[in-house]
């Protein structure tokens, strides 16, 4: 109920070997982040898992230009690169994990082709 309350923040956001790609849909800023320490191991795209979300959580900072706990945004994840076959149920929950510590109140992981702003949009709310 209280998150019914809670104006939708839609986030894009798309991971590639040790780079975040944020696109706040709603002001349609969009910003890359580049991690200064690895968080892609040789076999897996997140292989750091708080390297990862510590940059994430940046990203998602410097593109809403606010504290990332106040704003929960609703996010879109999309591995860009080693999701060749799928998804392992752990690659997604460690997807899902980086976003909710990051600060998401709603998290969807979608592999495949890259997505418009209205796709996002209709993968996050189903319209």
């Amino acid at each position: 109920m209280f998150g019914a309350l809670l104006p939708k923040k839609p986030v894009y956001v798309r991971v590639s070997k040790n780079e975040f790609r944020v696109r706040n849909l709603d002001s349609a800023r969009e910003n890359t982040f580049v991690a200064q320490t690895p968080f892609t191991t040789t076999r897996l795209l997140i292989g750091q898992f708080l390297v990862a979300e510590s940059l994430l959580k940046r990203a998602l900072k410097e593109t809403f230009e606010r504290r990332v706990v106040a704003m929960q945004p609703q996010m879109l994840i999309q591995p860009l690169e080693m999701a060749e076959g799928g998804l392992s149920e752990v690659e997604e929950r460690v997807l899902r994990e980086v976003a909710f510590g990051a600060g998401a109140s709603k998290v969807v992981v979608w592999v495949g082709r890259e997505l418009s702003d209205a796709e996002v949009r209709e993968k996050l709310y189903g319209r």
